[in-house]
């Protein structure tokens, strides 16, 4: 049976040791699916797989985009299938990892065959929110899409945006297409978790932070900081030390926020992944029992 295997787990936990042994004795490619690792501009803030670690194995959906390039679950998903169909005449078992749960769940469980959205209507919108910020943009959800607008963060513009853009386009409420139907996968899926203590995990991002400082993340943060307003930087790193090019931090708070807003991002991947009841947890230094764990599955 043509078996797919999955190691998640929250930022920092350090999944990607573990699936290049994986990968290695099962002589397969990574498939990433990490949502900010895909930019070939961010390597050290997102804690992509180095040079060397692609080497020993080939990763798929790292450093593969721009930053201008549009990307989606959506699209994720279908990129994703394709590419399992031509792993799979090779070998009965391929690997995907990573921590960006909307491209986990994507794949595993599929997504809602929503339109991709024209650049017209994306540039429309985004200009709209640029001259006009989010609350015009907000009062005309709430009148294409009460329901959803009920229930979306509306502290978040892209997911705003996204919504009047496929009202836009389809001429129907973003809701009535989110149906959130399990697909069916022809092969089988098997997920395995990886998590620590809270107390070390949370050290260990700290401490991951500090590296990244010290490897040059400060010098690429300032590299894209031209384009700070694409939604490919507005995430966890970028959006702190931007603060402080703009003279709003000192380097020493910016690099305290960075910590603090991993962490919380990192217990926010926790609560969505424990929802989950496939999934089996390991330690990841308890590399033997995940190796046996999945040799059991495969045999």
């Amino acid at each position: 049976m043509k078996t797919l295997l999955v190691i998640l787990g929250p930022t920092g936990v350090g999944k990607t040791d573990l699936c290049i042994e994986v990968a290695k004795r099962y002589c397969i490619p990574v498939i990433n699916a990490d949502s900010r690792q895909i930019y070939r501009e961010l390597p050290i803030g997102t804690a992509a797989p180095t040079q060397r670690q692609m080497r020993e194995v080939p990763h798929y959906f790292v450093g593969t985009l721009g930053l201008e390039d549009y990307f989606s679950a959506s699209l994720y998903e279908e990129k994703v299938m394709t590419l399992l169909g031509q792993l799979f005449e090779k070998s009965d078992v391929a690997l995907l990892s990573g921590g960006s749960m909307m491209y986990i769940d994507a794949v595993c469980n599929g997504i809602d065959e929503i339109p991709t959205v024209d650049d017209a209507t994306r540039t429309t919108l985004l200009s709209r929110y640029e001259k006009e910020g989010l609350e015009p943009l907000l009062a005309e959800l709430a009148m294409r899409d009460p329901e959803y607008y009920s229930i979306v963060d509306r502290k978040n513009p892209r997911r705003i945006i996204h919504a009047l853009e496929i009202c836009s386009i389809t001429g129907q409420t973003y809701t009535s297409l989110r149906r959130q139907e399990k697909k069916q996968r022809p092969f089988r899926i098997v997920k395995i978790g990886l998590n620590r203590d809270r107390e070390e995990l949370f050290e260990r991002i700290n401490l991951r932070t500090l590296n990244m400082i010290s490897n040059g993340m400060i010098e690429e943060a300032r590299s894209v900081y031209p384009k700070r307003g694409l939604n490919s930087l507005n995430t966890v790193g970028y959006k702190e030390l931007f603060n402080y090019f703009d003279g709003k931090w000192t380097l020493d708070e910016a690099v305290s926020r960075i910590q603090k807003n991993t962490r919380v991002y990192c217990k926010k991947q926790l609560t969505w992944f424990k929802r989950d009841e496939d999934i089996h947890w390991f330690n990841p230094n308890d590399r033997a029992r995940v190796m046996e764990f999945i040799n059991e599955k495969l045999n």
